[in-house]
């Protein structure tokens, strides 16, 4: 009697369990490296002030609008951003960072105001709807 079967199925089950197992390792290893980058912040912010970030804000006012939304589509509108997107924006200009063709001027703006500034600044705009 011929048999077609090798009895290797043990070999072959170990390697499908192995497999198995890889592949759940991956997975879960893949959501703790997405969840733990989605819960930390580029930069660690102080806690912003809006009302002492509006006195601080007449210039960013010609390009962003006085109401945060910016009179030209060229110009992105700061009106309800998160607070920790903004000041990580801003942070990147200074640190050259952020690319393009406004960012030198972006640079300038923000080169002379501390990192509690910035912080009241992005709490300014982000508190406007």
């Amino acid at each position: 009697m011929v048999s077609f079967c090798t009895n290797n199925h043990n070999v072959y089950n170990e390697w499908l369990i192995m497999t198995y197992l890889f592949n759940g390792f991956r997975t879960l290893t893949t959501a703790i490296l997405l969840i733990s980058a989605m819960s930390t912040n580029a930069y660690a912010m102080p806690k912003g002030d809006a009302s002492k970030g509006e006195i601080k804000t007449p210039s960013c006012r010609f390009c962003h609008g006085s109401n945060g939304i910016a009179p030209q589509p060229s110009y992105p509108n700061l009106a309800g951003q998160q607070p920790q997107y903004l000041y990580d924006a801003m942070l990147a200009y200074t640190n050259d960072m952020r690319k393009g063709p406004m960012a030198s001027m972006m640079k300038g703006q923000l080169q002379n105001l501390s990192t509690q500034d910035l912080a009241d600044i992005a709490a300014y705009y982000s508190a406007m709807k």
